[in-house]
């Protein structure tokens, strides 16, 4: 399982986002208050941000636990950006061990993150992979049910779907197969489109200012709202849309 938080909205420092408030996403590396699955969320992080001017975000990705890289800590000091998306591991069984399985995951002006599982990976999604073009499927960021969830979303991408159909559209495939676990984080830079299916997903709305969505808030401050079971919600500063997922096919 994992954790992860995505901001749209005036530029701030990552640390203001990531490592200041009580509960941030750094604190939820070692003491996650509602994570239902797994405890501990140290076998990787990353961090994605967008600078003003280039549509294409950067990415810092390690294997370690948040808390153990000063690095980090130093970048988030100082580094400002109005769309950031990160996340803390607890990583799969089977999955790669190293930074390339860490989210977010990206290509072009996307970033990704999957908080969840697929029980009985890789087996268990075995067609869903033989789905997708050799090319795609080889150029794999990880060897991991995370990134082949990323792949999944973003051959729909692809094709044209919007970030809200590429996702429920996703979901609604995988969880068809097997009894996933899949809140997604997806992010352009200018929206966020999320998915709440088995785990927990808040957003915090300021009106024409920011929004945030996350697995759990970073602080007790007022204005969280839970987002239901089986629901894509698509996020701007100016208003939050959500939409409730069909189940599955049996």
């Amino acid at each position: 399982m994992c954790r992860h938080v995505a901001y749209l909205g005036p530029p701030v420092r990552l640390g203001t986002v990531l490592v200041e408030p009580a509960y941030a996403l750094y604190r939820q590396a070692w003491a996650p208050r509602q994570q239902e699955h797994g405890t501990v969320n140290a076998d990787g992080f990353g961090v994605g941000w967008y600078a003003p001017g280039d549509p294409v975000p950067a990415r810092y990705r390690r294997a370690g636990p948040m808390w153990a890289d000063p690095s980090f800590t130093d970048l988030a000091r100082v580094v400002r950006s109005g769309s950031i998306l990160a996340a803390v591991r607890d990583t799969t069984d089977g999955s790669a061990p190293d930074a390339s399985a860490a989210a977010p995951y990206g290509e072009g002006r996307w970033l990704f993150s999957h908080n969840g599982a697929l029980p009985g990976w890789p087996g268990s999604v075995a067609a869903l992979a033989g789905r997708l073009p050799a090319e795609e499927l080889l150029n794999l960021e990880a060897r991991c049910d995370s990134a082949l969830v990323w792949a999944l979303v973003l051959h729909r991408l692809r094709d044209g779907a919007s970030p809200g159909e590429a996702l429920a559209d996703t979901v609604t495939e995988v969880a068809a197969r097997v009894p996933a676990r899949l809140n997604l984080l997806l992010t352009d830079g200018e929206t966020i489109a999320a998915t709440a299916w088995g785990d927990t997903l808040w957003h915090r709305w300021e009106r024409g200012s920011h929004v945030v969505v996350a697995s759990e808030p970073y602080d007790d401050a007022p204005g969280w709202t839970r987002v239901p079971d089986r629901t894509v919600i698509l996020a701007r500063p100016d208003g939050i849309d959500a939409t409730p997922l069909k189940e599955p096919p049996v």
